[in-house]
């Protein structure tokens, strides 16, 4: 919960749904299970498959993982 009137606490949640909203494919939901089957599948791509460039242009969990080898 970000405080009142302070815009700047929710930007990190405001910019993953953004993202998570550019990735899903809700039109293919039919149900609840194809819908959490879809935010796992986005999760999941978010995580892996998403390169950032200020992760030194690597996807979440490779940066995590090349943080945990140094």
């Amino acid at each position: 919960m970000s405080r009142k009137g302070n815009f700047w606490d929710n930007a990190p949640m405001e910019s993953f749904f953004g993202h998570f909203k550019d990735l899903a494919e809700n039109i293919t939901c039919t149900n609840l299970t194809d819908v959490k089957e879809e935010v796992d599948r986005v999760i999941e791509e978010y995580n892996e498959c998403r390169y950032q460039w200020r992760l030194k242009k690597m996807a979440s969990v490779q940066y995590r993982d090349h943080l945990l080898v140094v």
